[in-house]
């Protein structure tokens, strides 16, 4: 083992003890100085990000963007390779599944026409498959990864065309626990990549060369031990489509403040008790989340292309247009946990008027897609649009 492996793995230990105790500190930082913090270091991203006299809604494809793909999902499927064997590959990213389980998506009755949208035109609710993950591409014991948790709501019988050809009835969204994005643009997630693939993945933050510090600092400020998937909010950090020419992201806040003890801390909690928290909630009361959209108004500060830039909510506030409901239910059999082996969730599953924007997202379409089949392919798992009639003994 290498000296700066041994130094990398030695910081993240140190990381791993903190877990312990964040639940004893954090809600009095976040209080205090979490806003203030993400004020300051949004303040200095923006400073050096460069837009380029792009329009609201507008895309700029980015100088070696399809050389940046195909490094990306090279060093993916190498780490695939390298960690799971032959039937038991995992997701590249969003690893760990917490639970998957049935949702309503129930579109607001109350909706100005402005935010009458794609699949938000009419009042009516969807049936979903909501799953909730970790961050990966490991899959650790709950206490030991990175703080941050992921969502995948597949809304089914969603009428209209498609603009991936392999679902015909869904509409995909995606998010994770942090407003933004580990990385800025495909450029810095291909060194990423790099970084996780030798196991350093700490290092592509601190390099004093090419440092990535304020991204790193976001993360911090918002990654932390989680009580349950249920008890966090979601961003997608990326934007989208909101009809012909009008840009939007998207959050997801739970509308409960209820937060679980985490057990047995400053000690080992039980590997998935992220999992044993939410099958607990969801055995007595529904959960609920309101998700909001929060629509572009000004193309610098509100980039399409860096998603390392926080998009301000005093320019736009984000706006509920959506309940997303997570009935009383059991989700945790061992064959309903299999089912998300099946399932592949894409932000390109969707109507046009939703279409996915920026260079993160333009990778997203092969990127997903081709790890997807390789994870399917290698499990014998294939992938099966769901129908929301599925039952599990």
């Amino acid at each position: 083992m290498s000296l700066s492996k041994i130094m990398h793995d030695g910081l993240f230990g140190l990381l791993k003890i903190e877990r312990r105790f964040d639940p004893f500190l954090r809600p009095a930082f976040d209080a205090v100085l979490r806003d203030l913090l993400t004020r300051v270091v949004q303040a200095m991203i923006l400073r050096r990000s460069h837009v380029g006299g792009l329009q609201l809604a507008e895309e700029e494809t980015l100088k070696g963007e399809d050389a940046c793909l195909e490094s990306i999902i090279a060093d993916m499927r190498t780490y695939l390779l390298d960690h799971y064997a032959a039937g038991q590959f995992e997701r590249a990213g969003n690893t760990k599944t917490h639970g998957v389980v049935r949702g309503d998506f129930i579109v607001r009755n109350d909706l100005p026409p402005a935010l009458r949208r794609g699949v938000f035109r009419d009042p009516r609710t969807f049936r979903a498959w909501v799953r909730f993950g970790g961050p990966g591409p490991a899959s650790p014991p709950d206490i030991e990864d990175v703080g941050v948790l992921s969502i995948g709501i597949k809304l089914l019988d969603v009428p209209g065309p498609k603009l991936m050809d392999d679902e015909d009835r869904t509409q995909d969204f995606t998010g994770i626990s942090t407003p933004t994005f580990t990385t800025p643009n495909v450029m810095e997630n291909v060194k990423l990549q790099a970084a996780i693939r030798r196991g350093t993945p700490l290092f592509y933050f601190t390099k004093p060369s090419d440092s990535h510090l304020l991204d790193a600092v976001m993360q911090g400020l918002w990654s932390r031990t989680q009580t349950s998937p249920l008890e966090t909010s979601y961003w997608s950090c990326v934007p989208y489509l909101f009809g012909q020419g009008r840009a939007m992201q998207f959050s997801l806040t739970p509308r409960s403040k209820a937060r679980t003890r985490v057990p047995n801390l400053p000690l080992r909690p039980p590997d998935n008790y992220l999992r044993e928290a939410m099958a607990a909630t969801l055995a007595r009361e529904d959960a609920e989340f309101d998700f909001r959209v929060q629509l572009q108004r000004d193309p610098r500060r509100m980039p399409i292309e860096n998603a390392s830039v926080l998009w301000p909510e005093r320019l736009s506030f984000p706006v509920p247009v959506a309940l997303l409901r997570i009935p009383r239910q059991q989700f945790d059999s061992p064959a309903q946990l299999a089912f998300a082996h099946n399932l592949s969730f894409n932000p390109w599953h969707s109507v046009p008027e939703h279409r996915p924007l920026g260079n993160q997202n333009r990778a997203r379409r092969r990127l997903y897609r081709e790890l997807s089949q390789m994870r399917q392919a290698g499990n014998k798992t294939p992938h099966r649009e769901p129908t929301g009639d599925e039952v599990f003994s």
